[in-house]
């Protein structure tokens, strides 16, 4: 089921909102997850969808929670993004369409990927509440 534009405006807090909806950056070494280290699953705020496991993010520097690789290829779709006068690809959840952020070539091995994140667009579920590869 498709959200309204206002379900997501009641649901989520507003940097959320902006972040996820209109894409819009949060600051840099301001989001809740950009220095977190626990074990666990990053999941889409706004529909649940899982993109990445703590075992592919990395310190990157940039103030952005950085993974080298989603948690499925078919979780994330990428876009052509040429706003700022700049070519960069923007990251969106292929289930809800909402902005995470965007990928580089400049990662780390196995893949040679930075998947540069918001905090804003993820929720946190600690791997003692990850079963069989699901959430609880």
């Amino acid at each position: 089921m498709t959200k309204s534009d206002e379900q997501y405006r009641q649901e989520l807090s507003e940097i959320e909102y902006r972040v996820t909806r209109h894409a819009a950056t949060e600051p840099p070494f301001t989001g809740r997850y950009w220095d977190h280290w626990d074990e666990g699953r990053y999941h889409c705020v706004c529909c649940g969808t899982p993109l990445f496991v703590s075992s592919t993010k990395f310190d990157a520097g940039c103030g952005w929670p950085s993974y080298h690789t989603p948690v499925n290829t078919s979780a994330i779709s990428e876009h052509r993004d040429v706003t700022h006068g700049m070519i960069r690809t923007e990251v969106k959840c292929s289930k809800c369409d909402a902005h995470l952020g965007h990928v580089f070539e400049d990662g780390p091995m196995p893949s040679g990927l930075r998947y540069c994140i918001n905090s804003a667009s993820l929720r946190f579920e600690p791997s003692n509440n990850v079963k069989s590869g699901h959430s609880s």
